[in-house]
């Protein structure tokens, strides 16, 4: 069994947090009766006996003392980790996974990357390194950070040259929160495109989130609600829904962060339960990034809509397909159906069958646009655990160019902003920071995107094979 590392920086990316280890207990607590520590446990937690002195022993097995969460939480603002410390995750974690600092970075990228991260590179190694020595095999780290503010952009991209540096062959998955057009910081576009030169060229696999995208999905699902469609009680068992969805004109945060919770628990449920297709994490960059820098996948869950109220029988497990491929499920604003596929990986959980699973592929295949050298491009898995108060779900990973759009739009705000070099005096007064750190970014991000175009010229037509080679006799 193997165990992965979850690193949450940034107010966003803490909020996030705060949400997968909530859910992750519930779901551990909702298979695990009799409370023994398990393999299933042991992927992302500690069993440590809290009597002895110093940092605990860890219990391979037995029962459960006292779960410490594999993961190390940073954040320059005290706020949100004070939170979490005096709320009901206080014991899972401890000091030690911390680091925190009490000014902020201001909504600045290079102050998050130049300033904090020269300051606390030392502190986050050594936290970094305790961690891993908890781990019999590490695998994977998880960081979890917005694009738009400053600590997250920046300190978060700063981390990940810091894992390739001192952990090269450990695998860096990155959930990126993308703000939206109407986003609170007017610098966001400066912050994300700063941060995507550093995603594209230090991570191994990024599941970019459009903050717009889970505000839809929890609209509607309020709206339904409130309409009576799907009646007037929020399903409680469901790990979606389980903080209710405020009828206030807030907007309900809690509720979108659960949904990014969700991507995190079903992508690594083959790692903590078993089943019959078991998908490691290893394989899912294997399998679905044939490209260094092609590695944004866009992630779409199922069920969505039918967890709103236990009344409501879950739709057929067809029908579930249907809706991972449709851009309603999709966690960024776009419809893949129409757009060019790399790759495709499905995560199943449940009493599902190979053969639901093959039939299902076999069905849809025919309307999806796959890349003409990788027709047969799709990657399964089957859990048999399903989430919490359901028969089954599904996690669909897509290597898309659907991406691309959402890419196109950052561009062009950041231009905006940048022909008229506003606001860059606030940047360029840091050390390290020059403009030219701008036009590269600018450059890497054109770059991406100039990649995305190829790849739809080339396959914009039906796929023709290559002539065969004539040998003259």
């Amino acid at each position: 069994m193997t165990q992965s590392v979850v690193v949450q920086v940034g107010q966003c990316g803490n909020q996030v947090g705060c949400r997968f280890w909530d859910l992750a207990l519930r779901e551990h607590a909702a298979v695990n009766k009799k409370g023994i520590y398990d393999e299933a446990l042991c992927s992302f937690f500690r069993n440590v006996d809290t009597r002895s002195d110093g940092d605990g022993a860890d219990i391979s097995r037995g029962k459960i003392c006292s779960l410490k969460a594999r993961a190390l939480l940073i954040d320059m603002e005290e706020g949100v980790v004070n939170e979490i410390l005096q709320g009901p995750l206080r014991d899972v974690f401890d000091s030690k996974q911390l680091i925190t600092d009490v000014s902020g970075s201001g909504n600045n990228w290079a102050v998050g990357h130049k300033i904090y991260g020269c300051q606390y590179r030392e502190r986050i190694v050594e936290k970094l390194r305790k961690t891993a020595e908890h781990c019999d095999c590490l695998q994977c780290f998880f960081v979890i950070h917005s694009m738009g503010g400053g600590t997250g952009s920046g300190l978060g991209t700063f981390l990940l040259s810091v894992l390739e540096e001192e952990f090269p062959e450990v695998y860096r998955f990155v959930t990126s929160v993308y703000p939206s057009k109407e986003d609170d910081v007017i610098t966001s576009p400066y912050n994300s495109v700063l941060a995507m030169k550093e995603l594209s060229e230090h991570a191994d696999c990024v599941l970019p989130i459009e903050n717009e995208s889970l505000f839809d999905i929890v609209s509607k699902i309020d709206q339904m609600t409130k309409c009576g469609k799907l009646g007037s009680t929020i399903k409680q068992p469901s790990l979606v829904t389980s903080c209710r969805v405020k009828t206030t004109k807030e907007k309900p945060f809690d509720a979108m962060n659960n949904i990014v919770a969700n991507l995190l628990l079903n992508l690594t449920s083959s790692a903590r339960f078993e089943g019959s297709l078991n998908m490691d994490l290893n394989e899912i960059t294997m399998n679905l990034v044939p490209f260094p820098r092609l590695h944004y996948l866009v992630s779409s869950l199922t069920p969505l809509y039918t967890l709103a109220d236990i009344s409501i029988p879950t739709r057929r497990l067809d029908q579930m397909f249907s809706d991972a491929f449709s851009k309603d499920h999709q966690l960024i604003r776009a419809d893949p159906k129409h757009c060019l596929y790399l790759a495709c990986a499905l995560l199943v959980r449940g009493n599902v069958h190979i053969s639901d699973l093959r039939r299902n592929i076999e069905r849809l295949k025919p309307a999806l646009n796959f890349v003409s050298w990788n027709q047969e491009g799709w990657k399964t898995g089957l859990c048999s655990v399903p989430p919490v108060g359901h028969s089954h779900s599904l996690l669909a990973l897509a290597n898309n160019t659907c991406v691309k759009p959402t890419f196109i739009e950052l561009k062009e705000r950041f231009i905006r902003l940048y022909k008229k070099k506003a606001h860059l005096h606030h940047y360029l007064h840091i050390d390290g920071m020059e403009q030219s750190c701008f036009s590269e970014a600018l450059s890497s991000l054109s770059d991406l995107i100039e990649d995305y175009n190829q790849l739809d010229a080339v396959n914009c037509g039906p796929a023709v094979d290559p002539p065969r080679l004539k040998i003259a006799m």
